[in-house]
């Protein structure tokens, strides 16, 4: 069988560890081109990482017929218009998140991979991993008994005010960023839609967040709070806790869970340490697999168009509550 042979747009620094390094561990996948808006750039990435191939444009990237899926880590306000003129171009696409720079983008960007025929998936690179599933499945199954409030918290420390992630024309923010993934984990928890209450923000210029937090309601009088953070005194916090009517779940990074990782069950004066096969696995490999799997077998997705656009949806709402307006595309 043919290698499924992807090409990425741009030499990110997020390429190597969620594209190059797990496609050396992925049966039946091939890193087989970069391009870079900077060609030197893309000749230092290509010998780095043993890259083939080095084409002149992203343009040139879609039109090679001996690419099949293109990854697309360009910066947040380019990932709709790049992912659709993929499409357009017949290939598959692995899209980093925020999946576009609005909730409208995302639903175009839906529509043309329903009539395109191609695999387009979000990379959210957690929810393909088992201690993710089991985080939901916990929950999902009533061990916590009746769900009545979720948490999750995406906070890091990026005091770099002039890198790219801040840059408005480029649909930067700190809710966009790590906040996606808060967002994320808190209606796969919650497995449900939530509608936003309110939103505060503290700002690195007008604008744009540098952290952000969220009120939520979800069906039946299940509350959460996302917070999320580039810079702010919480130098580092990542995780979800899960409240019912019985006990309580805690779960410590899980969107890096291979880095060291903590689940713990509370239940009626207990505590459980939850430990998951399969764990130190990173969830790049993971997310890889699933990808190629889509493309190769039809099997479905965890992230696709429509889960996209549910998220931005929420994003959105996130941004008009705290008075900044939405993202657009660059």
């Amino acid at each position: 069988m043919s290698p499924l042979r992807i090409a990425t747009l741009g030499a990110a620094r997020i390429a190597p560890a969620a594209l190059v390094k797990p496609a050396r561990d992925v049966d039946g996948v091939e890193v087989v081109a970069v391009a870079a808006r900077d060609r030197a750039r893309a000749e230092k990435f290509a010998a780095k990482h043993g890259i083939p191939r080095i084409l002149d444009s992203y343009e040139a990237v879609l039109e090679d017929p001996d690419v099949d899926a293109i990854y697309n880590p360009l910066p947040n306000g380019l990932h709709g218009i790049w992912t659709t003129r993929a499409l357009a171009a017949g290939k598959h696409v692995l899209c980093e998140k925020p999946f576009t720079a609005n909730a409208e983008e995302a639903a175009t960007v839906a529509a043309a991979a329903a009539s395109s025929g191609r695999v387009v998936m979000e990379a959210f690179h957690y929810r393909y991993h088992p201690v993710a599933q089991r985080m939901i499945d916990i929950v999902a199954s009533g061990d916590i008994g009746e769900l009545r409030h979720v948490e999750s918290s995406m906070c890091i420390p990026l005091p770099f005010p002039k890198d790219i992630r801040y840059r408005l024309d480029l649909a930067g923010g700190a809710t966009m960023d790590t906040g996606c993934y808060a967002v994320h984990m808190n209606r796969s928890v919650a497995g449900a839609e939530p509608t936003v209450v309110s939103a505060q923000a503290r700002t690195v210029r007008t604008g744009v967040d540098r952290w952000m937090r969220a009120e939520l309601h979800y069906p039946g009088g299940v509350t959460g709070t996302m917070t999320c953070a580039l810079w702010s005194s919480t130098l580092l916090k990542v995780g979800v806790r899960a409240f019912g009517t019985r006990g309580e779940l805690r779960v410590f990074n899980p969107t890096g869970p291979q880095f060291g990782y903590r689940m713990t069950l509370r239940r009626a004066g207990s505590k459980e340490r939850i430990r998951v096969e399969g764990a130190k696995t990173p969830t790049y490999t993971y997310q890889l697999r699933a990808f190629r799997a889509a493309v190769v077998d039809g099997a479905a997705t965890l992230t696709p168009p429509a889960d996209s656009i549910a998220n931005m949806e929420v994003i959105d709402a996130i941004y008009r509550a705290a008075d900044l307006g939405v993202r657009e595309p660059s």
